[in-house]
């Protein structure tokens, strides 16, 4: 039985849309450091950008971090000001600190509740 063109023409739009879709959302979460870089990023935030942004993320000098203030900002706004900074503002450039990857996952990670700081891990031995 074949089909007719325009059933067919439907039907191949509709797979398109839901392979487009699920590499969407493929793509939509950052890949993870391995877990002692991300506890390394963790304290970073924790400490680093707790200075200025509240050891709870919820503001002082700069704006708070949590998921409820950041629901309507743009993840690649976040990042670039991660990686750039922002001029004229106490808000300074991290990217000889982290990767533009780490900085998405830092953003994903702020977004959905920051984990709490767990510490530095403790540095690798060699034999």
């Amino acid at each position: 039985m074949k089909l007719p063109p325009l059933v067919a023409h439907v039907a191949l739009l509709i797979g398109a849309a839901v392979v487009s879709a699920l590499a969407s959302a493929a793509e939509a979460r950052p890949v993870a450091p391995d877990p002692q870089r991300a506890r390394e990023l963790i304290h970073i935030v924790r400490q680093d950008c707790g200075s200025c942004h509240g050891l709870t993320l919820k503001g002082g000098l700069g704006p708070a971090l949590t998921a409820e203030a950041l629901a309507d900002k743009p993840a690649e706004g976040l990042v670039a000001t991660i990686i750039g900074g922002r001029p004229g503002t106490p808000m300074p450039p991290f990217s000889t600190i982290v990767s533009e990857a780490e900085a998405e996952w830092i953003v994903d990670q702020l977004m959905r509740g920051f984990p709490p700081d767990a510490g530095l891990p403790q540095a690798r031995r060699t034999p």
